[in-house]
C-alpha cells in the first residue's frame, strides 16, 4: 500500500505544473552551478600550478648569492584547490590562494577572492553547495506544504483511510514519493558532477574522492529527507494548505537565514578574534625578548659568541670554523618561529571557538549541521585552510633553517662569500599534499550525528503525531 500511494504521489507530483516550472529552474540553476563551478576549479588550479612551477624555477635559477639574501628572496606557497571545492567553495573565497615564505617571518594567507572581489560575495555565490541547501530546501517546501491538508479538504484523506490505511502508512507513502521527485531534480546535477570528476584519468581511480563524494550525497540526502518528513508532519497538524506553507516558510528563514548569522555574531562577540595590527604588535614585542640575528651589538649574541669561543677553546672569532651570523639567525629563526606559532595558535584556537559553537548548534538546526558537513567533505573548510597553513610554515623554516646551516658551515667571513647557484638547485620545492578523507572525517562527527539525530527523532516524533492528528 505505501508502494501504491508513493506511485500516486510521485505522479501526481510531476503532472503539477508548480512542482515543473520550479523544479526545471532548480535544476537549471544546479547544472549552471555545477558546470561554472568545474570550469572555475579547473582555471584556478591551472593557474596556481603554474604560479607555484615559476615561483619554483625562479628559486632555483637565482644567481650566487649568499644564503641569508636567498632567505630573504624567499618564495611563495600556493594553496592548490580541492578537487571538490566546485561543489562547495566553502572558506576558499575568504582565506586566500597564496603565502609569502621569507625569514624571520611567519606571514599570513594573502589573495583572497573576496579581497579583488565587490561587497556582493559576502551576500553568498552560486555553489553547488547554495542550490542544495537553500533552494532545493524551498522546492521541497513548495512540493510538500498541502501534503495532508489537500487530501483533507477534498475528502479523500478519509476515503484513504476507510479502505484500512493508517495515517503513518500514507505519511510513509507520501514522504517516498516526494523523495522520488527530489531525487529526479538533484539526482542529474550530482550525477553530472560525477562525470566531470572522474572523466579524468589523474582522478578516476582515486578512492579518497570516491568516497567524499558519495558521503556528500549522502549528507544531503539525509539533509533533503529532513525537511521533506518535517512538510509532511506541518501537513498534516495544519487545517489549511495556506497556514502550513507560511509555517514552513518561517521554518525555512528561523534555520536557513536567522539562527546561522545570529550564530555567528554570537560567536564573535563571545571569543573576540583580535585584529592583524594587534597580532603583528603582539608578535612584534615578544620578538625583542629574543636573540636579535641583525644586531651586532645585541647583548645575547655577544654572549653566544663568547660561548662559542669556549667551547671551540679559540680567543677570537676568525679562529672559528663556523660563521657566528649563521649561528646567530638559526638561534633568531628558532625563536620568533615559536612566537609566531604560538600567536597563531592563539588565533587560530579562537576561530575555532567560533566555529564550533555553529557545529553545535547543528542539533538544534539541520542547516548549520550540513554546511561544515558539506565543506568538509569538499575540502573547503577552516580545517583543511589550516592544515595547508602549517604544512607552509614547516616548510618555511625548514628551509630558513637549512639556509641558515649553509652559512653556518661557510665560517668566519662568510658575508663578502657566496655559493654557487647549484646549491639552491639542491633544495626541494615546496609541495602540498591534502589530508584524505580518515583526517577529514573527525571534526565532522558532531554535524554528522546531529544530522542523523534530526532524520531518526523527526521520522519517529513526527509520525507519531501524525497518528495523533485530526482526519476532520
Amino acid at each position: 500500500m505505501i508502494r501504491s500511494i508513493a506511485q500516486k504521489e510521485f505522479i501526481s507530483t510531476l503532472r503539477d505544473r508548480r512542482f515543473m516550472v520550479l523544479s526545471v529552474l532548480v535544476l537549471g540553476l544546479l547544472l549552471a552551478a555545477t558546470l561554472v563551478g568545474r570550469a572555475s576549479y579547473r582555471t584556478l588550479q591551472q593557474e596556481r600550478t603554474v604560479a607555484q612551477q615559476t615561483v619554483n624555477e625562479q628559486f632555483h635559477h637565482q644567481p650566487n648569492r649568499h644564503p641569508h639574501r636567498v632567505a630573504h628572496y624567499g618564495s611563495f606557497a600556493f594553496r592548490p584547490k580541492s578537487t571538490l571545492s566546485f561543489l562547495d567553495s566553502g572558506l576558499d573565497s575568504f582565506t586566500g590562494a597564496s603565502v609569502f615564505l621569507e625569514a624571520h617571518q611567519q606571514n599570513s594567507v594573502n589573495f583572497s577572492p573576496a579581497q579583488q572581489s565587490g561587497s556582493l560575495i559576502r551576500f553568498g555565490e552560486l555553489s553547488v553547495a547554495f542550490v542544495l541547501q537553500l533552494l532545493v530546501p524551498l522546492l521541497i517546501i513548495f512540493l510538500c506544504f498541502s501534503a495532508f491538508t489537500e487530501e483533507r479538504e477534498s475528502g479523500t484523506l478519509k476515503l484513504l483511510l476507510s479502505q484500512g490505511v493508517s495515517l503513518r502508512q500514507v505519511a510513509w507513502g507520501k514522504i517516498a514519493g516526494y523523495s522520488w521527485a527530489v531525487t529526479l531534480v538533484v539526482g542529474p546535477a550530482l550525477a553530472l558532477a560525477a562525470g566531470l570528476l572522474f572523466g579524468q584519468e589523474e582522478v578516476a581511480g582515486n578512492l579518497d574522492l570516491w568516497a567524499r563524494l558519495a558521503l556528500f550525497a549522502l549528507s544531503y540526502g539525509v539533509y533533503f529527507f529532513l525537511f521533506i518528513v518535517g512538510s509532511v508532519v506541518v501537513s498534516a497538524w495544519q487545517h489549511h494548505a495556506r497556514t502550513a506553507l507560511v509555517t514552513l516558510l518561517g521554518f525555512w528563514m528561523l534555520g536557513c537565514i536567522i539562527l546561522p548569522k545570529a550564530t555567528a555574531n554570537l560567536g564573535a562577540n563571545l571569543f573576540p578574534a583580535i585584529t592583524k595590527a594587534q597580532l603583528d604588535a603582539a608578535v612584534h614585542e615578544e620578538a625583542q625578548k629574543g636573540i636579535n640575528g641583525h644586531d651586532p651589538q645585541d647583548q645575547r649574541t655577544a654572549v653566544l659568541k663568547a660561548n662559542l669561543l669556549k667551547k671551540y677553546g679559540v680567543d677570537s672569532e676568525e679562529k672559528l670554523p663556523v660563521s657566528v651570523g649563521g649561528l646567530v639567525m638559526a638561534e633568531s629563526e628558532a625563536y620568533t618561529s615559536q612566537v609566531y606559532q604560538r600567536h597563531f595558535a592563539g588565533l587560530t584556537s579562537t576561530y575555532e571557538r567560533q566555529n564550533a559553537l555553529s557545529t553545535w548548534m547543528g542539533l538544534l538546526n539541520p542547516y548549520q549541521a550540513i554546511r561544515p558537513l558539506s565543506m568538509g567533505l569538499a575540502g573547503s573548510d577552516f580545517a583543511h585552510y589550516v592544515h595547508f597553513q602549517q604544512a607552509a610554515e614547516a616548510y618555511r623554516y625548514q628551509l630558513a633553517q637549512q639556509l641558515n646551516a649553509l652559512q653556518v658551515g661557510m665560517g668566519y667571513g662568510d658575508k663578502e662569500r657566496k655559493l654557487d647557484a647549484a646549491t639552491w638547485r639542491a633544495i626541494p620545492p615546496f609541495a602540498y599534499q591534502a589530508p584524505p578523507l580518515r583526517w577529514a572525517l573527525h571534526p565532522l562527527l558532531v554535524p554528522a550525528l546531529a544530522l542523523l539525530f534530526w532524520a531518526l527523532g523527526l521520522s519517529w516524533l513526527g509520525l507519531k503525531l501524525i497518528e495523533k492528528t485530526s482526519i476532520a
